[in-house]
């Protein structure tokens, strides 16, 4: 039973509204974030030894065959970094995109939280699906976030020892 009564018209439509406000929300506050707190590694960004520099990803979910069908938020929000594509081949440009797709990976799982509002106004049922809808929109994200990062993170380390010999 949802702590507010509403027509289904009206749930309809906060649902629909209450998602974009959250989406656009947390996405214009990460991008307000200084790009210095995501130029290192804490323990959500950190790609775990179990992920295999990112080669688990791949392994189960396949994600070469559909990471390039996901929309880049930059171009949808008109600011931030395009991580369509890589800018350069250069260490520079790819310690960039890695710092950038620390952003993007803390977008995402800050955008799968509100779903726990929707508890108030939605019937049960509802409210699962807005739970089911949070994870099945941003956990693909997440997921080809950490792929392309424990990949480039491993070409870094190699050419950082290579230009140490």
């Amino acid at each position: 039973m949802p702590l507010v009564e509403l027509s289904v018209h009206w749930i309809i439509l906060l649902d629909i509204v209450a998602w974009a406000v959250f989406h656009m929300g947390i996405s214009f506050l990460t991008l307000s974030m200084p790009e210095k707190w995501f130029a290192s590694d804490g323990w959500l960004y950190r790609i775990k030894k179990w992920e295999r520099e990112g080669r688990l990803w791949q392994d189960f979910f396949r994600v070469k065959s559909w990471k390039g069908l996901i929309p880049d938020g930059s171009s949808v929000m008109g600011a931030g970094y395009n991580k369509k594509e890589l800018p350069g081949r250069d260490t520079t440009s790819l310690i960039q995109f890695i710092t950038e797709s620390r952003r993007a990976e803390l977008t995402h799982w800050l955008s799968i939280l509100p779903a726990g509002f929707f508890f108030i106004w939605n019937p049960l049922w509802a409210s699962y699906i807005m739970v089911i809808y949070a994870l099945l929109f941003n956990l693909p994200i997440i997921i080809a976030q950490r792929y392309n990062r424990g990949r480039l993170e491993k070409l870094v380390v190699y050419r950082n020892k290579k230009a140490a010999r």
